[in-house]
Formats: structure tokens, C-alpha cells, sequence
């Protein structure tokens, strides 16, 4: 009875059924998913500095999370470090990763954007603001801040 104990759990194992787990295959997709995500956001630029948000370390590989929702859609989770604790445009940071990846990514997905816990003084206030689709439609409608927007996640020449 243990040997097919056994071998039932490696079937559903590599079936992806086991719950809890997944197909050996779908970690590594989930990671390739992830490289994929973080190169589309290390190169948008800093509101205010000449850096990117990978060069100020606002986002690092370890920061993209990506979840297999079903075999067409993924759950992309960004988890975003300001640079101080009371940034003024951590918001607009958040704002440009959606927009970038709204635009570039190439696969179904969900997106969540969150500021890394206890790295802002006013992170639920702000998780709250770019996690919202209405605040993200009415913040592209303006004109100053669409422009803004757009110098950060244009790709440089």
C-alpha cells in the first residue's frame, strides 16, 4: 500500500494536482515570467533623478513575483522600495510600473503593486491609490502628469 501511496504522489506531483504545489515545470516558468517582468521595469527612469529605478535599487529581481493563475493569466506582484521613507513620488513610481507593464507585458496577467512594507511612511494610503483603476485612469488623464509618466517609461535611445 506505501508503494502506491508513493507513487500516487509523485503522479499528482508532477501532474501540477498536488495541492499546495506545482508542476516542476511551472516554477520555472514562474521564474522566467518574473526575469521577463523585472526587465521590463529596472530601465524606467526616476521622476527626478537621471537614474533608473534599478540603479537607485527602487526595484530589484527579488522584488518581482509572479503566480500562475490558470495556463493563459498570471499574477504579477511588485513589491517597490522608495528611496526614503517620506518620498513625495512614491506614488508616481507606482503609477509608471503599472503603466510600463500594462503596456509591454506580453502575457495575460493581474497586476498588484505594493511599496515594500515598512519602507514608507503613507504605504497603505498609497498600495491603496495604484492598486485602484479608477485613481489610475483619472491620474492619465492629466495632462502634466501623463507627460511625467511617459518621460519615465519611455526607453532611452
Amino acid at each position: 500500500m506505501a508503494l502506491l501511496g508513493g507513487l500516487l504522489g509523485r503522479l499528482l506531483w508532477f501532474s501540477g494536482l498536488r495541492r499546495g504545489r506545482h508542476a516542476p515545470g511551472t516554477q520555472a516558468m514562474e521564474q522566467d515570467r518574473a526575469l521577463e517582468v523585472y526587465d521590463i521595469i529596472r530601465t524606467i527612469r526616476d521622476p527626478e533623478k537621471p537614474n533608473t529605478l534599478e540603479e537607485l535599487e527602487v526595484v530589484t529581481e527579488s522584488c518581482v513575483e509572479v503566480h500562475e493563475i490558470n495556463e493563459e493569466e498570471y499574477l504579477v506582484i511588485i513589491r517597490f522600495t522608495p528611496t526614503v521613507p517620506h518620498c513625495s513620488l512614491a506614488t508616481l513610481i507606482g503609477l509608471c510600473l503599472r503603466i510600463k507593464l500594462q503596456r509591454c507585458l506580453p502575457f495575460k496577467h493581474k497586476l498588484e503593486i505594493y511599496i515594500s512594507e515598512g519602507t514608507h511612511s503613507t504605504e497603505e494610503d498609497i498600495n491603496k491609490q495604484i492598486n485602484d483603476k479608477e485613481r489610475v485612469a483619472a491620474a492619465m488623464e492629466n495632462p502634466n502628469l501623463r507627460e511625467i509618466v511617459e518621460q519615465c517609461v519611455t526607453e532611452p535611445d
